[in-house]
């Protein structure tokens, strides 16, 4: 299934400053690792060294937060939108 990932402005270097790329993917973790396919640099900075998502990194799959969902198991539908969007800090 085409689905459609979200780049932030602050990972688009790695993908030739392209907002958006289309991968093959049925869940949120195939989606990252095709996205790293594709575009290497990713999966270092979107998940850990356990393969769990980092803390300061959020992904959504059309505007639900995957960490109250399945997280990386998280289905996402024929043409759906997994946005990455890094935490915000500050004050």
């Amino acid at each position: 299934m085409t689905v459609i990932i979200r780049i932030p402005t602050t990972l688009r270097p790695l993908t030739a400053g392209q907002p958006e790329v289309e991968v093959d993917a049925g869940t949120v973790g195939e989606a990252i690792a095709a996205l790293d396919a594709a575009h290497p640099g990713f999966t270092s900075r979107i998940l850990d060294e356990s393969g769990a998502l980092r803390r300061f990194v959020n992904v959504f799959v059309s505007d639900d937060d995957v960490r109250f969902l399945d997280g990386l198991d998280t289905a996402v539908p024929e043409g759906g939108t997994v946005a990455i969007v890094p935490a915000v800090a500050g004050g």
